[in-house]
């Protein structure tokens, strides 16, 4: 699997939250612009083909309109993601990563012990985070 852009993710995330949708419907749910205007048509077209190509999205075609939909479920990417992040920024280490949560943004006790149950119900689930 191969990490997204930014503007791939921005599509994926409608996509996601949509479960199907045509390229007009992804553009209704985009931000807008710093020029306060949606994406341009055939630049999310685009984006939405390169998905394709990286396997993230398919589609059924109307003729020669297209419905789009993730092949990517978002909690694989999730977890794909997360791993790569803390691989390449915390050497792999889960506790590293706590750690600079802890002192960057001065939690206090509870978030810690509410950060800490997360991990333990996701160890649960079978998942479980490196050291």
């Amino acid at each position: 699997m191969k990490e997204l852009t930014k503007a791939e993710e921005q599509v994926m995330q409608v996509l996601w939250n949509l479960k199907k949708a045509f390229v007009k419907d992804v553009i209704k749910e985009l931000p807008l612009n710093a020029e306060g205007k949606k994406p341009a048509y055939n630049t999310i077209s685009t984006i939405i083909r390169i998905l394709e190509t990286k396997g993230f999205v398919g589609h059924t075609a109307y003729g020669k309109t297209y419905e789009y939909y993730p092949l990517v479920e978002k909690k694989h990417y999730q977890s794909f993601f997360l791993k790569n992040f803390l691989s390449n920024y915390f050497g792999g280490s889960f506790e590293k990563l706590v750690s600079f949560f802890a002192k960057d943004s001065n939690m206090d006790v509870h978030e810690l012990e509410e950060m800490l149950h997360h991990v333990k119900d996701h160890l649960k689930e079978g998942e479980s985070p490196q050291k």
